[in-house]
């Protein structure tokens, strides 16, 4: 193997400066449990949206985007990330509902409007969700580092792992959401600078068009069932999904919220075009590629091509994507198992320093827990679906349209958590996992869920049930 020591160079400074920034605002800003939990509520515009954006462009829109392309989707494969982009305008009407709860966590506001057994069977579908995520993003960066440097898989799954726990642990909200702008930045700087280094290398736009056949450049080659399918699974998983609504409650105020939700949009409208256009690359020149499958496509066609210090940025750019999601889901499980479980169902007693030192172990205790699960070398995609399903169908109508809907009921919000819950399951196991019928099991048990809501609403408003406690604090 030929060790990238140039790539290997830039890696290890991003690593070391994301330790450095997490030490930092562990020392000057964290100054209480909300500072830690939610950066203090005064994060601005440009620091949430990035951070939004951030969180959304994990491995799965680079390295699997890139794969995407490099495969069956071709040039439609941009639609991977543009469907989010897009489903972040109808997710900004409810980001200033959401920076009004004060809450921290989604189990909290589900707890206010239809009571404790809501709230702890959501927190309990979204740590597991989390454990899920955080393990395939631990093993997403140690696959890129081992890939460098040619140390053992599990060597570099701690490694990794270690990173991740100390710049969390130590700045928590306010250092994740740092750590996030800069994270997204050597994202788009790195794949911005290298595509056109590649596409140059192979000879031009022209000869890369040339080696193709005209359906892979097609930009609508999935189909328009499938595209629209993929904006409204962005759209449920987006509304119920902890490391977003996070990122909106952190904002300074409402307005702030709205406008990051629109902004992060354009952010990753920006950035799908570029992994596709490498995927693409890998595929028109992929009997030049050693050993080149979708995975690795991506990095095989830049080190090719690029040169070392592109590469580099490239490697630190995957990296940063895998890493921007990985310290967001640690963090809002800790938080979640501090404010949802062990606070308000259990005898400890805890003061503002004691939760803040109790979320750090927990970062400690989970993520280690997330590094045992991702030696075990299960598929990336497979835990990132399941993850993604079990946390957002059954939450998802009585987070989202409790924020909405002053009239639900308490049994309208803890009925559509079991069938959304069991609408997903359903059409996880039917589907695969993948599209039956045009539609995701999460679109599926999300409409599950939002069904019941109504239906339960419309009986009992017709009954005379009054109407569940105010989602907002200022409204009790």
């Amino acid at each position: 193997m030929v060790v990238n020591t140039g790539a290997i160079i830039i890696v290890i400074c991003y690593l070391v400066g994301m330790l450095v920034i997490g030490a930092i605002v562990g020392k000057l800003k964290i100054k209480n449990s909300e500072d830690y939990m939610v950066a203090g509520r005064r994060m601005g515009l440009f620091m949430v949206a990035f951070s939004l954006s951030a969180n959304n462009i994990g491995g799965g829109s680079t390295t699997g985007l890139a794969g995407k392309a490099f495969g069956a989707w071709g040039m439609s494969a941009i639609w991977y990330v543009l469907a989010a982009s897009i489903a972040m305008i109808p997710l900004a009407f409810f980001a200033p509902k959401i920076r009004k709860t004060l809450a921290v966590t989604i189990p909290e506001v589900i707890g206010r409007r239809f009571g404790k057994s809501s709230s702890i069977f959501s927190a309990i579908l979204n740590i597991i969700a989390l454990f899920c995520l955080t393990s395939s993003q631990v093993a997403a960066s140690g696959s890129v580092v081992s890939a460098l440097t040619g140390i053992p898989m599990n060597v570099c799954l701690i490694l990794a792992g270690i990173v991740i726990i100390l710049y969390t642990t130590l700045g928590g909200m306010i250092a994740d959401q740092i750590s996030d702008l800069v994270q997204f930045i050597i994202i788009f700087i790195g794949l911005a600078i290298a595509t056109p280094f590649v596409i140059n290398g192979i000879g031009g736009w022209q000869a890369l068009s040339a080696k193709l056949p005209a359906a892979q450049l097609s930009p609508t080659k999935i189909g328009w069932v499938v595209i629209i399918g993929y904006i409204f699974n962005y759209f449920c998983t987006f509304l119920s999904g902890p490391e977003m609504i996070s990122r909106f409650e952190s904002a300074k105020d409402e307005k702030t919220a709205f406008r990051a939700s629109l902004l992060s949009g354009v952010l990753m409208a920006a950035m799908a075009i570029f992994p596709t256009l490498l995927g693409l690359a890998a595929l028109a020149v992929k009997d030049s590629l050693p050993n080149v499958v979708a995975s690795n496509a991506m990095m095989s066609v830049t080190s090719k091509f690029a040169p070392t210090f592109i590469t580099g940025l490239v490697s630190a750019a995957i990296i940063s994507a895998t890493m921007s999601s990985a310290d967001s889901n640690l963090l809002c499980m800790s938080t979640m198992a501090m404010n949802d479980i062990i606070k308000p169902y259990t005898k400890l007693v805890v003061d503002d320093k004691k939760s803040i030192l109790y979320t750090r172990s927990l970062n400690v205790v989970f993520c280690t827990i997330a590094m045992a699960i991702s030696m075990f070398n299960i598929n990336i995609v497979t835990m990132n679906t399941f993850a993604f399903a079990i946390r957002c169908a059954g939450p998802f109508a009585a987070y989202g349209l409790g924020l909405i809907i002053p009239r639900a009921t308490k049994h309208s919000g803890q009925i559509s958590i079991i069938t959304g819950t069991i609408g997903v399951i359903f059409w996880q196991i039917l589907s695969g996992g993948d599209f039956f019928l045009g539609i995701l099991p999460v679109v599926f048990g999300c409409a599950v869920g939002t069904v019941t809501f109504f239906i339960i609403n419309l009986i009992e408003w017709k009954m005379g049930v009054e109407s569940a406690p105010s989602a907002y604090i200022d409204e009790k």
